[in-house]
């Protein structure tokens, strides 16, 4: 029996994980946690806000699914990865934030990162394969594929949360219609596989049907393919190294074409700021998220217009001093001054 922790049970990725474990005799919810919705005997321990460490001490998981929104699932995954339990991640965020303190954590602890995000799921599946010589990212383009700036500058909240793929929370199907989403998820796969980012591509790939490719050396190129059904990256994690059943139907190899795009980085910039931010390294991919969050609210909110949102990240990188982080202090300061300098943008 394996014992599970779910962070952040009340959300798209916990209601799914949910499913998951209530239908495999296998897994034990031992504790769950959320951000701010009540949770009504989801498990024995359960907690709502405020750092859920203690929770996890408590619990004694042995897979801890980190599905918290922001740089607030931070926490939990260096609690896991100090400890080496085995961390099913689905809080790009943190990675993204502590990328080289998570590393470091994970080195001395020795447990397992298992991604849960649909993308890098696939992609450290097909690694398995042998040495990646580089990746490719799969972007759906969201619900303003193919649309100019013109054509963006009056969008609502409304547009842009209505995804044509995926059922996600508002944060991240923002993200998605901004290619932050995916910006993240460069990042995301320099730390989890070491590559550097010339080697980290994207396309956009509007049905979602390829959800990760790795290239090797040879020439030749592994993809893993299925429908968008997150709860396929929920159960690997949960079950690996094993592979339990799930009822998402086989994929109909006859449905139609596949077929891959290059992103447009003019008009979604936000996708080119996080490479940079990552080829800057230091506290810039800190500084990225943060702001990021920041102006996504503000939108959400109805303060500032879709495309502010670009404006005012790439303004924030541009004030900070993206020093690296010698500790989670450092990198909390890092990550308020980013928050401050984007807040003031719109304030």
């Amino acid at each position: 029996m394996t014992r599970v922790a779910l962070l952040g049970a009340t959300g798209s990725i916990g209601r799914q994980a949910l499913e998951v474990i209530e239908a495999n005799d296998e897994l034990e919810l031992v504790a769950a946690s959320s951000g701010t919705t009540p949770i009504d005997g989801l498990a024995p321990l359960t907690q709502v806000g405020g750092d859920p460490t203690e929770l996890l001490e408590r619990a004694e998981p042995d897979v801890v699914l980190n599905a918290t929104l922001g740089f607030a699932g931070l926490p939990a995954t260096m609690w896991a990865l100090e400890r080496g339990v085995t961390l099913a991640l689905a809080n790009k965020e943190s990675l993204v934030a502590a990328g080289d303190l998570a590393l470091a954590a994970r080195e001395r602890g020795g447990g397992v990162l298992l991604p849960v995000d649909s993308e890098h799921s696939a992609l450290y599946q097909c690694a398995l394969a042998g040495d990646a010589d580089a990746v490719v990212l799969t972007a759906s383009g969201g619900p303003f594929r193919g649309r100019t700036r013109d054509e963006l500058a009056d969008v609502t909240a409304e547009e842009a949360l209505a995804h044509p793929t995926w059922n996600m929370g508002a944060k991240i199907t923002v993200d998605s219609a901004t290619l932050a989403n995916k910006g993240l998820e460069v990042i995301e796969a320099h730390f989890l596989f070491g590559l550097p980012y010339d080697r980290i591509e994207v396309v956009v790939h509007p049905t979602s049907i390829v959800h990760g490719i790795v290239r090797f050396r040879d020439g030749a190129a592994l993809a893993h393919v299925g429908y968008p059904d997150m709860r396929v990256p929920i159960s690997y994690a949960l079950t690996y190294p094993r592979r339990a059943a799930t009822p998402v139907p086989p994929l109909d190899l006859t449905a139609g074409p596949l077929e891959f795009f290059e992103p447009d980085l003019e008009t979604f910039s936000m996708l080119a700021l996080a490479r940079d931010a990552g080829e800057r390294g230091g506290t810039f991919p800190c500084a990225y998220n943060a702001a990021n969050e920041v102006a996504v609210a503000a939108f959400l909110a109805g303060r500032i217009g879709f495309l502010d949102i670009a404006a005012l990240v790439e303004e924030a990188l541009g004030n900070v001093d993206g020093a690296p982080a010698r500790d989670l202090d450092e990198l909390r300061e890092a990550d308020r001054q980013a928050r401050t300098l984007a807040e003031r943008e719109w304030a």
